[in-house]
């Protein structure tokens, strides 16, 4: 399974949603799922176990206008980042697309460097927040709140401590790449000289004690030669 994160693309534009298509997944960090009309956009949305991590949307569709839509799925509940597409850049259109629920904007013609930049900038912004929601394998990850919740008939959740939260955020964004130890070191401890490899050992240890259903047989946090890999996919 992919590890890239779906970005859904509405575009009418056949050329431009096949360049947005081809730089945002240039990288492996996403993968682009396209939609046309306001109409495929909500079908996309409402499929069973759709996820979309942001949304790329265009004003002016065919069938309505992206600012209705924005605000339309925002009070549904979805909460990723929307950033809105525009071939005006008069105020009051930029105003009104931010009231309507979009994170940001940028005008028509952009450079696809600039857009990626700043999909990323929300998605860094958007996993710090409260609204933030992952899936690793039977839990929902919520970051914000330090708690994995099992589905299943009985929910249980799980408290994590904020290293475990740390580590688990930055291992899900790599999923099903080996992180080593070093860089996981440095990432969720920063420099410092008196931690080590045993105590990042040691926090991913009390991690697989809390999250894999048979410690001593992990399927969620995998050792891999130099480090650590996370499958999200797992059930």
């Amino acid at each position: 399974m992919s590890s890239a994160r779906p970005i859904l693309i509405v575009e009418d534009d056949d050329a431009l949603r096949q360049v947005l298509a081809d730089q945002v997944s240039a990288d492996g960090f996403f993968q682009s799922v396209e939609a046309s009309t306001l109409d495929e956009a909500s079908r996309f949305l409402g499929a069973p176990e759709a996820r979309f991590d942001s949304i790329i949307l265009d004003i002016n569709l065919p069938d309505g206008d992206g600012r209705d839509f924005c605000a339309k799925i925002r009070k549904q509940g979805h909460s990723m980042p929307i950033i809105m597409l525009t071939g005006a850049s008069d105020e009051g259109d930029v105003i009104s697309g931010l009231n309507a629920g979009a994170n940001d904007y940028i005008a028509k013609p952009f450079r696809a460097n600039e857009l990626i930049a700043r999909l990323h900038a929300q998605l860094r912004l958007f996993d710090t927040s409260e609204d933030a929601v992952f899936t690793i394998g039977p839990y929902t990850f919520r970051p914000a709140l330090k708690l994995l919740i099992s589905g299943g008939d009985k929910k249980q959740r799980l408290r994590l401590t904020a290293k475990e939260v740390d580590i688990l955020k930055f291992l899900y964004r790599h999923a099903n790449k080996v992180v080593s130890r070093q860089v996981l070191l440095d990432e969720v401890w920063g420099y410092n000289a008196g931690v080590t490899t045993h105590t990042l050992e040691t926090h991913v240890y009390r991690l697989r004690q809390k999250i894999e259903v048979d410690p001593s047989n992990c399927r969620l946090l995998l050792t891999a030669p130099g480090g650590y890999r996370l499958d999200p996919s797992v059930t």
